[in-house]
C-alpha cells in the first residue's frame, strides 16, 4: 500500500503544483485575458482542482490508515488533508465572495486573500513532499 499512497501522494503534488504555481500566474498574462476573464477561469479550473484534491486526498488517508503505516507517516497524511480542509472552508469561501463582487462589476483594491492561499499551497506542497519522502523511506 506504501507504493500506492506515494504515487496518489506525488500526482496530488503534481497537480498542485501545474495548476497553482504555473497555471494560476500564466494565465493572466496571455493576451487579452482581463481581469474578470482569468476569474472566471481560476474558478472553473480551481473547483475542478479542489474536487481531484479531495479524491486524492481521501484516498492517501485510506492507504496510509489501512495500510498499518506508522503513526509518523499518519501524522505527515493528516497534514496536506489538514491544509486543503481550510483551504475548502475557511480561504476559498472567502476568496468566492470577493471574486463574485468583481465578476460583478466592483472595482477592489488587490486581495490580500490570495497571498493566504498561496501559503497554504506552499504548506500543502511541503506537506506532500514529506508524505511522499516518509512512504518512499519505509
Amino acid at each position: 500500500m506504501d507504493e500506492a499512497a506515494g504515487a496518489v501522494t506525488f500526482v496530488w503534488l503534481g497537480m498542485v503544483l501545474a495548476i497553482s504555481f504555473l497555471e494560476a500566474p500564466l494565465k493572466f498574462r496571455a493576451p487579452g485575458v482581463t481581469v474578470q476573464v482569468g476569474l472566471g477561469i481560476g474558478r472553473l479550473v480551481f473547483r475542478a482542482l479542489n474536487l481531484v484534491e479531495s479524491v486524492l486526498a481521501a484516498a492517501v488517508l485510506v492507504l496510509v490508515v489501512f495500510g498499518d503505516a506508522p503513526a509518523r507517516v499518519v501524522a505527515w497524511a493528516v497534514a496536506p488533508v489538514a491544509l486543503l480542509a481550510g483551504q475548502l472552508a475557511v480561504v476559498r469561501p472567502r476568496l468566492n465572495r470577493r471574486s463574485d463582487s468583481v465578476l460583478a462589476g466592483e472595482d477592489l483594491p488587490r486581495s490580500r486573500g490570495h497571498l493566504v492561499y498561496i501559503a497554504f499551497e506552499i504548506a500543502k506542497v511541503l506537506a506532500l513532499i514529506g508524505v511522499g519522502a516518509t512512504l518512499l523511506a519505509r
